[in-house]
């Protein structure tokens, strides 16, 4: 259950065939996104469990769900951009729905990030679910 945008992605990682192509694709994603303003990274939308800094704000209009995310890492930005396809633009209800690990493994990231940035990317996750719960 793939947002349109994290489709295209996937797209995108199946053509590219060499691991650092996808690598610097991420990192090309990352590079794309707004930077949040400074006066928001705060304690209260900082991400805990992540070796870099991370922070996701949430943004709702009605029952749609959205965010903005950023982090000092270029790589943690670029992975915070694919969640942002994963996530960015559902109902509220279909953010808990996603199964973000079967996800993110259709894209080989389990396979090729550190368990440090596997473990920070399951924080980001568990962040958006409980933000989108809280909405719901």
């Amino acid at each position: 259950m793939a947002s349109e945008a994290f489709e295209e992605i996937a797209e995108t990682f199946d053509f590219l065939d060499d691991w650092e192509d996808r690598y610097r694709h991420v990192i090309e994603l990352g590079k794309a996104m707004p930077p949040m303003d400074d006066a928001v990274k705060v304690p209260a939308t900082k991400v805990d469990g992540c070796a870099s800094q991370v922070w996701i704000l949430p943004r709702l209009e009605g029952k749609t769900f959205d965010f903005q995310g950023d982090s000092d890492a270029i790589i943690v930005r670029g992975l915070i951009a694919v969640l942002h396809a994963l996530y960015g633009g559902l109902p509220v209800d279909e953010v808990l729905e996603v199964d973000a690990g079967a996800e993110l493994a259709r894209l080989g990231l389990d396979e090729h990030l550190s368990s440090q940035r596997s473990n920070g990317v399951r924080a980001m996750v568990e962040r958006i679910r409980l933000l989108a719960s809280d909405a719901a």
